[in-house]
């Protein structure tokens, strides 16, 4: 990124948008970044409150000082391998705008198929009761209340940094959620539910290494590494769902077969997967 330097009265050829987006790319590209210009763009958007569509008609437009010092900091950090999304501060998920920081996991485009079937099980009921557990930012929670309004959504986690992340996200959606410090280990609250859905810790310890340093090394590892929380989840969900209700899961890559026979060894019926955008299974549903 460029330093600090004397100016004359016009900013000088290299300060202007055109030449900082590919310096800034390069940067990023030579980082490790997967997505170098994408990433660049988006900083630049955040940090000039433009549209990457006006990025694209403003080349010649030139950065001041204060600006340029901005954009150094930000680039510095996405270089660093800090994700883009907690960069930013902000991320969207479906019809929403969350805070994102490191006291949760970022709300990933999965996790919008997730809530896709979660709203598909509570269609034709007026008002459901849906808990959500592992509620991270409150992404599935405020999702459902904002796309099911009938819906009185809980979301229980077990920890009290990422329940502050979610009331702040409920606050700024101006969504009324219930959120509850609880454990899924010792047990899921009475209800009854009409769903109970969770993106759960799920990925194998034994993945860690291969892991991007954005996840390996930013994200909050109890939210990512499984612990068992899955499996005693679905166990659990059967006392507390209502007679016809469902339990909807997040699943790692390559263990949906092995969750829906969990779930059919359990007694759940209608047991169904249904795949990410990325043709992924992904979701694994039944109902009791």
């Amino acid at each position: 990124m460029p330093s600090k330097r004397p100016r004359s009265d016009a900013a000088a050829p290299s300060d202007a948008l055109r030449p900082v987006l590919r310096r800034l790319t390069a940067l990023l590209g030579a980082n490790g970044v997967e997505t170098p210009q994408t990433d660049a763009e988006l900083l630049v958007s955040h940090v000039l409150g433009l549209t990457r569509s006006e990025l694209q008609v403003m080349g010649s437009r030139r950065l001041t000082e204060s600006e340029l010092a901005a954009l150094a900091a930000v680039a510095d950090r996405r270089a660093g391998r800090e994700p883009l999304q907690y960069v930013l501060g902000e991320w969207g998920f479906r019809r929403l705008l969350l805070t994102v920081d490191r006291r949760a996991l970022i709300p990933r485009p999965e996790t919008e198929v997730v809530v896709k079937r979660v709203l598909a099980l509570l269609d034709g009921r007026m008002e459901p009761r849906v808990l959500d557990v592992g509620t991270g930012s409150g992404a599935i929670a405020l999702a459902v209340a904002d796309e099911h309004p009938g819906a009185s959504v809980t979301g229980i986690d077990a920890s009290a940094d990422a329940l502050s992340l979610a009331r702040e996200n409920a606050e700024r959606c101006g969504l009324a959620v219930q959120l509850e410090l609880r454990d899924a280990l010792d047990g899921l609250p009475a209800g009854p539910w009409d769903v109970v859905v969770s993106n759960p810790p799920y990925v194998p310890a034994s993945d860690r290494e291969s892991l991007a340093p954005e996840v390996r090394e930013w994200e909050p590892v109890e939210a990512l590494f499984a612990n068992g929380v899955t499996e005693q989840v679905a166990r659990d969900a059967r006392d507390v769902l209502v007679v016809g209700g469902a339990l909807a899961l997040e699943v790692a890559d390559g263990a949906a077969a092995d969750v829906a026979s969990l779930l059919d060894g359990l007694g759940y019926s209608s047991v169904r997967v249904t795949k990410d955008l990325a043709g992924r299974d992904r979701v694994v549903e039944g109902r009791t």
